[in-house]
């Protein structure tokens, strides 16, 4: 079972969408959160001990996770999807963009 933890700002938009289309995935597990302190569920770092891939949104939020969980960023792999913050949840072209990105890097 492959578990991929995908996080975003908030955790209200990007990262949900991506969860709920990998969620039910074959040999997937999927989470998300956000980083921010106001996001509907908040990054821990059990959730970071917990991902054996963890893929961001923007390169911010791969430095913001690189300062604040540097002790426990140890084996995972960090992917950037480079997804700007300008979509809805479970918007078309977002799922789209999941679907095209993602699974090259959990085969």
């Amino acid at each position: 079972m492959k578990k991929i933890l995908l996080i975003g700002s908030k955790n209200k938009l990007r990262s949900p969408t991506a969860e709920a289309v990998f969620c039910n995935k074959p040999g997937i597990d999927a989470r998300s959160a956000g980083l921010n302190h106001d996001a509907e569920v908040p990054v821990s770092k059990e959730d970071i001990d917990w991902a054996d891939i963890i893929f961001v949104m923007e390169t911010v939020h791969k430095g913001k996770l690189r300062k604040r969980f540097k002790a426990s960023l140890k084996q995972q792999r960090l992917i950037c999807l480079d997804i700007p913050d300008n979509y809805e949840y479970m918007q078309p072209e977002l799922i789209a963009i999941f679907k095209n990105r993602i699974p090259q890097f959990l085969y």
